[in-house]
């Protein structure tokens, strides 16, 4: 091949659970181009990279003959395991890129992402002959040596860091470590954010939501930590990882990956009845996850939980195989943070106000998500059965602070009979 007026291009082999996927190519001009490997297209019992990649699912097959060719951004399956936000800015900063750089971005983050997925640069030699023909004249380049440590993606807003917890003290991850906890520090912008969440959680935790270990911790116990500002608070909070099992690493994908979204779409792009549909039909027990889902809704509602957007639901594929709903995760009652807010992220029923919901909202949601109302009803008498009984003596103990909890409490004097506290 005559590399002549070539166009220059890095490559990323992507693996998953020790497999080859596909190789993603970055062009000079932004472009970025997903190729899967034959071996990965031509394997019925393929480990799951996508539900929209999974023989089950409609054109999986025709969605994976071409590439993925996207400019400056990454595909919404790669582009959602990089950070957003504060963290993506101090990542960005380290490496002097910018913030919208994401094929570079991915490449520094890719042996530590959410999920299993690992992607590695190449040595030019190593480059398939046919990746770089199905580019025209396209020559592989070495990728420039990055010495910098801490490298780690998760995806959200928030600071917060992948931390291997040892001796009661946390490190960020580095080299070929991986974290184990995720470790969200106190926010700049508003006040006990940690303590919120972690009664939101405990709370949820009481009314049936499957939830990971979560603990607070105190900051004197973070090592490592980069130089960011934080208030003057004492505790972060600390939540197992449930993508990882010691030293493995287990495959997950948000709904905004699974919907094809990228991050800003994640509040107006799609409603709660297009996931319970894909849960009720693809999930490896379609019912349970479901049942589950919706007892999550009301949860939310009852907490004025108001960000659980796409990004905040998510497919755990344990067997490398089969999706099924994550444990819940980001959940904190948003509404003692935002003046008036009064609706939850996405569309349930007809409605967005939580203070106008009722069970016709949630029987609406079940019709419209082909989920019968008869195996969902019981599950949400269930989840107001332990609030009401729980909640009231549960909070007393938990650490939110005494204005949120008034705030909270007086939430739920507001909500529809169907559903007061």
């Amino acid at each position: 091949m005559n590399n002549h007026g070539a166009e220059e291009v890095n490559v990323l082999r992507l693996t998953l659970h020790g497999r080859l996927v596909g190789y993603l190519a970055g062009f000079q001009d932004g472009r970025n181009v997903l190729t899967f490997a034959d071996e990965y297209k031509s394997d019925a019992g393929r480990p799951t990279f996508s539900l929209i990649t999974h023989p089950r699912f409609p054109r999986a097959e025709k969605l994976i003959a071409e590439p993925w060719s996207r400019n400056h951004k990454l595909h919404p399956t790669l582009s959602n395991l990089l950070p957003e936000g504060s963290l993506r800015e101090l990542i960005a900063q380290g490496l002097k890129v910018h913030v919208d750089n994401e094929f570079y971005m991915f490449s520094y983050l890719g042996e530590d992402l959410p999920g299993a997925l690992i992607a590695e640069p190449m040595e030019p030699d190593e480059v398939p002959a046919s990746v770089l023909f199905a580019h025209g004249q396209a020559k592989a380049v070495k990728f420039e040596k990055d010495a910098r440590e801490n490298k780690f993606s998760l995806a959200g807003v928030q600071m917060k860091f992948s931390m291997k917890q040892q001796d009661g003290r946390y490190n960020l991850s580095k080299g070929d470590v991986l974290g184990d906890w995720i470790v969200k520090t106190p926010s700049t912008k508003h006040k006990d954010v940690p303590l919120n969440e972690f009664t939101a959680m405990s709370l949820a935790s009481m009314a049936g939501v499957d939830v990971p270990e979560i603990k607070l911790v105190q900051l004197d116990k973070l090592d490592n930590l980069p130089p960011i500002n934080l208030p003057d608070e004492k505790l972060a909070l600390a939540i197992k990882r449930f993508d990882r099992n010691d030293d493995q690493r287990i495959h997950m994908e948000d709904f905004a990956q699974v919907l094809v979204k990228y991050p800003h779409e994640k509040y107006n792009s799609a409603s709660y009845e297009q996931i319970g549909k894909i849960l009720y039909n693809f999930s490896g027990d379609g019912l349970a996850d479901t049942q589950q889902f919706a007892r999550r809704l009301l949860v939310n509602i009852l907490l004025a939980n108001g960000d659980a957007h796409l990004k905040n639901w998510s497919l755990l594929y344990s067997d490398q195989v089969t999706p099924r709903l994550s444990p819940a995760y980001d959940i904190v009652t948003t509404s003692v943070y935002i003046e008036n807010e009064r609706q939850y992220a996405l569309n349930l029923g007809k409605t967005k106000e939580w203070n106008n919901v009722t069970y016709a909202n949630f029987e609406a949601w079940a019709k419209r998500a082909g989920v019968p109302w008869r195996a969902i009803k019981p599950h949400l008498n269930d989840t107001m059965e332990k609030a009401r009984s729980l909640w009231p003596e549960g909070i007393k103990e938990l650490p939110m602070n005494d204005e949120h909890k008034d705030r909270l409490q007086a939430h739920w004097a507001n909500l529809q009979n169907d559903f007061r506290i």
